[in-house]
């Protein structure tokens, strides 16, 4: 008698669910790792012994490099531009805090021009960035 052999089919192992859940876990990590905001232009802030951290949701960063740049979310402006986008906010900027990032060879002069801009468009606070003081 002749029996016919079943044919053995070889044992595979599934794995498109778990590179699913792979790439789910690396797009988690990505998305909920924090990033330094840190814009493409170098600033050195001076320095304090005191540091206050402010509400980054409400808050608008400046920034001013030691060459007299100033930067808007990563983007260079010219004085006149940043006064236009600062009366664009209207009355939001009232409850807005005005972050000034300026490098600390800054000129005086265009960190107070930068500062009276805040003022006349209405933001409610002004703050200056600085870092903290290194111990000795």
């Amino acid at each position: 008698m002749l029996f016919r052999r079943k044919r053995r089919e070889d044992l595979r192992v599934d794995l498109t669910a778990m590179i699913d859940v792979v790439f789910l876990l690396l797009i988690f990590f990505m998305i909920s790792t924090t990033f330094i905001d840190a814009p493409g232009i170098a600033v050195r802030l001076p320095e304090a012994s005191t540091t206050v951290s402010r509400d980054e949701e409400k808050s608008l960063r400046i920034y001013l490099t030691k060459d007299g740049e100033i930067s808007l979310n990563d983007e260079s402006i010219t004085l006149q531009g940043l006064e236009q986008r600062l009366k664009s906010y209207g009355a939001r900027a009232s409850s807005m805090t005005f972050l000034l990032h300026a490098d600390t060879d800054a000129r005086h002069g265009k960190v107070v021009a930068l500062m009276d801009l805040a003022k006349t468009a209405g933001f409610g606070k002004l703050a200056i960035a600085t870092e903290e003081k290194k111990q000795k």
